[in-house]
């Protein structure tokens, strides 16, 4: 019996891999790796797909120093600059995005963390979205509190996305103005509020192969379930521009791995999934089984029509996961 075999076993009787064994599964040929992560994912989850979209409900002017991002203050880039946008705005959206299919919908705000005022503004938008559309509401506000999360969450927010980026080796070498820790003791204030959490990484940042091993070890550590794995676009402006573009294989490999650790999860591709020629299909049939669909923060993404046409040729059945 080969490793891979033997750990494909050793996760579908339930059981959990260790680092080690991760790191074994990154010299398995892709395809078979592939093959086998995909077999893993039928097993836990079916062919339910989890597909959101998200607002940029609040751009740029960011005090944080993360070399990807294009709304840091620290970088020099051309990405929009705005308060929070209208109630209105942000409901006629959420209605938009219900009539398209999508189950889920996601309010990102750029900043360390809301203050306690835009927390209640948002708590407002939330409810009209509650009140008037039939979808999911998530939200990405930062590094908010316990108390904030539960306003949020009376509100009618069900999930709190929060990303840890990268490991914790790694995390210094990407942002000084807020650590590692101080994601990980949001992320625990938001389940402690009652809220799923939603956490994952941007690939290209310059971690090694270990340090997405340790991020997706984390992740299981604190118990996550909707993983979103982001390919760094690298940004004109920013400290990362020339950093090297992850490939459609790097891709498919990183997926298959993260099925392996976190056999039950939404494995979610997000941010640079437009820059794969196949738009994540192959990442499709090696592990991953939810999405982020239409335009990202500051870049264009995918459109929901065609998505919900590939998810249909792949035999997927759109709708909620691991709420």
């Amino acid at each position: 019996m080969t490793n891979l075999q033997a750990l494909t076993d050793k996760v579908l009787s339930g059981k959990l891999i260790d680092k080690e064994e991760s790191i074994c599964l990154y010299q398995q040929p892709l395809s078979e790796l592939c093959d086998h992560a995909d077999k893993i994912r039928r097993h836990f989850c079916s062919n339910r797909f989890d597909i959101c979209t998200i607002i940029n409900g609040k751009s740029g002017h960011c005090s944080e120093n993360c070399k990807f991002c294009a709304q840091s203050a620290h970088n020099h880039t051309s990405a929009a600059q705005y308060p929070l946008l209208p109630a209105e705005e942000i409901l006629a959206q959420a209605k938009r995005n219900h009539d398209q299919g999508v189950l889920r919908y996601s309010i990102v705000t750029s900043g360390k963390c809301l203050s306690d005022a835009e927390v209640d503004t948002m708590c407002g938008v939330v409810r009209k979205i509650k009140e008037q559309v039939g979808i999911s509401v998530c939200v990405s506000f930062g590094l908010l509190n316990q108390q904030q999360f539960q306003k949020l969450k009376d509100a009618g927010v069900t999930r709190v996305h929060n990303n840890l980026e990268t490991s914790q080796r790694n995390f210094p070498n990407i942002c000084t103005t807020h650590t590692f820790q101080d994601k990980v003791r949001s992320i625990r204030a938001a389940q402690a509020a009652g809220l799923s959490v939603c956490s994952g990484g941007i690939m290209g940042l310059g971690e090694n192969f270990e340090d997405r091993i340790d991020m997706a070890l984390s992740l299981r550590e604190l118990g996550i379930q909707s993983i979103p794995v982001n390919m760094l676009n690298p940004i004109p402006g920013t400290p990362f521009e020339n950093n090297r573009r992850i490939t459609e294989k790097d891709m498919r490999r990183i997926v298959a791995v993260y099925r392996f650790i976190l056999p039950t999860a939404s494995i979610r591709l997000a941010g640079g999934r437009g820059l794969l020629p196949d738009h994540g299909k192959g990442c499709f049939l090696s592990g991953a089984n939810a999405a982020i669909s239409g335009d990202m923060l500051t870049t264009a993404g995918i459109t929901t029509a065609t998505d919900m046409k590939l998810l249909n040729e792949l035999g997927y059945e759109v709708g909620l996961c691991n709420e």
